[in-house]
């Protein structure tokens, strides 16, 4: 079996820093290749990903979603890509530009790692038409409002590199994008009322991130707080693992949440709200709390010595290995290869054998 896989060209594969969708794409590859599979990756030039590979771009593409540079970037990749039997497609605008191209002249399979907006929904709902469409939890299939979802595939982590640490501190950690979204102001504000270090392990890198930052978030940081930092993996895995929890405040329908399940395989509880793909992830009263609001969030923080670690750890083992995720893509390949390939009949014959599998 010969796999294309197409990572967008924002970053480079696995990402140096930040980079959810790369980190999840290198272990895809990697895990891949390790059972067999001949899987070659079209990147950008600085990855680093151990399979082969090939590159339009010798950078990554600044700034990120760009629609020219994607589609030029996709395109190249369909063409170093023409002998394979599958491309998995991981780009937003990739089964669009090569399927009105006709460049689909095998199976192709795409992630959607994005929330699904009406403008992305459209465009998702054009992409069906030559691909078949993976979602990363039941809540985000949910909301794709009748768009055919073939496959509902939660991510994996490398349950080698997340593990917990030797020793567990005081503090709690934010890790995400610094974005509005994403919380880090409810992080503080969730923080200093239970009175934790909150140690902020975020992204700030473009204009908006910044001015968010200064705006809202800093102002409510206490006087003696530590500066936020874009953690390499070694340094967010080591903040990770010896944190009392980790805060994922969101209020959006995030369409998986990488960080939790990364959080739970260093055996650090997780507290969240109810929304997107959390309690999907995070076992209410097991593996962190679900809670309704931020001062919940503050009662949560005096309820950790309820919860077992290593039950965080199990449930990582069992549902968010990098080997369920292959395993999951593997019998999706196959269950399209031998899909009969007539229009949207190929990706309902391979709903059809997942379901008997």
């Amino acid at each position: 079996m010969r796999i294309g896989i197409i990572a967008p060209p924002w970053v480079p594969v696995p990402p140096v820093r930040y980079g959810g969708t790369e980190a999840v794409v290198d272990d895809l590859a990697r895990g891949l290749h390790a059972t067999g599979v001949d899987v070659r990756l079209f990147t950008v030039g600085t990855s680093t990903c151990p399979v082969p590979r090939a590159h339009l771009f010798d950078e990554p593409v600044a700034p990120m979603n760009a629609s020219l540079p994607e589609a030029a970037h996709v395109l190249a990749a369909h063409d170093e890509l023409d002998d394979v039997d599958l491309v998995h497609d991981h780009t937003l605008l990739g089964p669009l530009v090569a399927g009105r191209r006709g460049a689909t002249h095998v199976p192709v399979v795409t992630t959607l790692h994005h929330l699904l907006t009406p403008p992305a929904l459209r465009v998702a709902a054009e992409a069906a038409r030559h691909a078949s469409l993976v979602a990363i939890s039941r809540s985000q299939a949910r909301s794709a409002r009748g768009v055919p979802i073939t496959a509902v595939i939660p991510h994996g982590v490398d349950l080698d590199a997340y593990r917990p640490a030797d020793g567990v501190g005081d503090h709690v950690v934010f890790v995400g994008r610094m974005a509005p979204e994403k919380g880090a102001h409810r992080a503080v504000r969730v923080a200093r009322a239970a009175g934790r270090r909150l140690v902020l392990a975020t992204k700030i890198r473009t204009n908006e991130e910044r001015a968010y930052y200064e705006e809202v978030v800093r102002p409510l940081l206490p006087p003696d707080a530590e500066p936020p930092q874009e953690m390499d993996r070694a340094r967010r895995v080591e903040v990770l693992g010896s944190a009392a929890a980790l805060i994922n405040p969101i209020r959006w329908r995030e369409p998986f949440g990488l960080v939790m399940a990364e959080a739970l395989a260093c055996g650090t509880p997780v507290l969240a709200f109810p929304e997107g793909a959390a309690p999907e992830i995070v076992d209410h009263g097991r593996t962190g709390f679900l809670c309704a609001d931020e001062e919940e969030m503050v009662a949560a923080l005096d309820r950790l010595d309820t919860l077992d670690r290593r039950a965080c750890r199990a449930a990582a083992e069992r549902r968010f290995s990098s080997e369920r995720m292959v395993d999951d893509h593997v019998a999706l390949y196959r269950a399209l290869l031998e899909a009969p390939r007539t229009g949207t009949a190929g990706a309902r014959s391979a709903r059809a054998l997942l379901r008997g599998a």
